[in-house]
């Protein structure tokens, strides 16, 4: 526990050698006002997550017990701790930013990331506990060669986690910069060794526990926020609308659609990527695997869709709230030569940081801190699950299964999942600083596009389709990674605000249209070009892998469906 008490001593130093600080370096502007509370709350967040860091060190023995916490957890619990993955960086900061500049057109994120849930979970919760052991890559390699799916497979999950842990990174180094006055790059180093200690010496165990704590906190502090914002209208939505309008620089164009996505192919784009990326997100399809049985499993899906529906609601009410009551605080933005503001600009933090400055100008500097450090232990416990499904498919997909051919020794296993955790975490703050002044939101939409490309119909087909083969599903996942990919690069996003080029050669924000399709078209066209005894072998395997996936009588002794 040495690394602990390091930790706090380097993070409690740096605070102290910046304690009085007029400005901070990066992209948030004007004086820091350093908030005692805020901090307080912060390293009181901080030293109870990293105790729960120590008990679960002593209940993480083997690799089970790192993966998926021993079976160990509820129904109850996972549902909580899976709609605590939802609840990210970029479902609290990033959503109520986008409403707060785009209005109505930021609930297109909250709808796309909502309605792809219950419809690919409940379809998949079973299958996925009683064909899977730590992964979802053990699902789709049950039937199939190991060698290329694998590798394959474990591509595309690890740009996905990478992608995913930059939205994170971002939301998080945002954070500490405007608490400690901090600059960017050191807020995210702080968050990258928070990240390595939790997975290092917790696993799936600390990772749950502290995901459950924060998505009560969270949901908590979202519905305080929300009823005392609208307390300031009266309980009257159509006055806090008004209100908005009236102070917004787009006026009445934010209650409708069209600010943000401006054609119809890039709506159906980004819509695609929300609803079917969920189900490629393998932090999320990780969770699945820490029930006792198939029946606990759906009881998490149901679970989590309530919790998860409750809080984009929240996110809404918050967003529309803040443009009338902020506006109102000319404290919080910054200060032109003339004296005013623009209201979608100016805001110091940038839209991210939205119902961070709402908690203080509706509930004073108290809650402000309160929802300031629930905000940091929401990104926390995100890049920790990452981190975690990250280097599960380094040590259990690549190496364990493949490489070791499953006779893995389970102490080098658990170092190279250590090892792994570095890495990505060194990944992490790298691209975390380079993204910086691209909203979490936006990004998060580009992880949907990869991971509803890549894994999402790779998995679907191999659990609902008896004709696919190993050389179809390499096929139809590597053209959906490569497309997915170039594409991103190629759009706006990447090749103009990143790269600075004149013009993007990709009209799409969004790959996911072209992509999906792509991934789904490579699959059947070379599973039936595919006429090798290997591939009717796979194919005959598909009666016996669908009886052990609707009873459960391969990981477990059958349950009372």
């Amino acid at each position: 526990m040495k690394v602990l008490h390091f930790l706090c001593s380097a993070l409690l130093a740096s605070m102290a050698a910046r304690a009085h600080a007029s400005s901070i370096e990066g992209p948030v502007p004007g004086h820091v006002e350093l908030n005692p509370i805020a901090i307080g709350m912060f390293l009181l967040f901080v030293l109870v997550t990293l105790g729960i860091t120590r008990w679960a060190s002593r209940k993480t023995r083997t690799t089970k017990d790192f993966y998926s916490a021993g079976g160990s957890i509820t129904g109850f619990q996972n549902g909580l701790a899976i709609a605590g993955d939802y609840m990210s960086a970029a479902s609290f900061l990033g959503l109520s930013g986008m409403v707060f500049v785009f209005g109505f057109d930021g609930l297109i994120y909250s709808v796309g990331f909502l309605v792809g849930w219950p419809f690919v979970m409940f379809l998949r919760a079973e299958p996925l506990r009683n064909l899977g052991k730590f992964t979802f890559v053990d699902v789709i390699a049950y039937r199939f060669q190991q060698a290329p799916i694998r590798l394959m497979t474990a591509s595309t999950s690890l740009v996905v986690v990478i992608f995913y842990l930059v939205v994170q990174m971002v939301g998080a180094g945002k954070l500490i910069q405007m608490l400690f006055g901090l600059p960017y790059w050191m807020a995210e180093i702080i968050v990258g060794a928070l990240m390595v200690t939790y997975v290092f010496f917790g696993g799936m165990v600390a990772t749950t526990w502290v995901q459950i704590i924060k998505a009560v906190l969270l949901l908590f502090g979202a519905t305080f926020m929300a009823v005392t914002a609208l307390a300031q209208f009266g309980f009257s939505p159509d006055e806090m609308f008004r209100r908005a309008v009236d102070v917004h620089p787009g006026a009445l164009s934010i209650m409708g659609p069209g600010k943000l996505v401006k054609d119809p192919l890039n709506a159906l784009s980004l819509g695609i990527a929300l609803m079917f990326g969920t189900a490629g997100l393998p932090n999320i399809l990780m969770r699945f695997f820490t029930v006792s049985s198939a029946k606990e499993a759906r009881k998490s899906a149901f679970i989590a869709t309530g919790f998860i529906g409750y809080f984009y609601l929240l996110t809404f009410i918050i967003g529309f709230s803040a443009i009338a009551l902020l506006a109102q605080h000319p404290e919080f933005f910054k200060s032109p030569v003339d004296g005013h503001f623009n209201l979608t600009r100016d805001l110091l933090g940038g839209s991210n940081m939205v119902a961070v400055k709402l908690a203080q100008a509706v509930g004073g500097n108290l809650f402000y801190g309160f929802i300031a450090a629930v905000t940091f232990a929401t990104i926390l416990a995100v890049v920790a699950g990452l981190a975690l499904s990250g280097a599960a498919t380094v040590s259990h997909d690549l190496y364990a299964c493949w490489l070791a051919r499953g006779k893995a020794n389970e102490a080098r296993e658990m170092r190279i999942s250590r090892f792994a955790t570095l890495t990505l975490s060194v990944i992490a703050i790298g691209l975390g600083i380079l993204f910086e002044h691209i909203n979490v939101a936006f990004m998060a939409g580009l992880v949907g596009a990869v991971a509803a490309s890549a894994n999402f119909p790779v998995l679907v087909a191999s659990i609902f389709w008896r004709g696919m083969t190993t050389r179809g599903a390499v096929a139809g996942g590597g053209l959906g990674l490569i497309s997915a990919v170039l594409m991103t690069v190629l759009s706006k996003s990447v090749w103009v605000d990143v790269l600075h080029q004149a013009h993007a050669p990709v009209f799409l924000d969004n790959p996911a249209l072209v992509s999906l399709p792509l991934a789904f078209a490579g699959i059947w066209i070379f599973s039936m070009l595919d006429r090798s005894a290997r591939a009717q072998r796979e194919r005959d395997a598909f009666a016996l892998q669908e009886f052990y996936g609707q009873t459960g009588l391969l990981p477990v002794k059958a349950v009372d469906h």
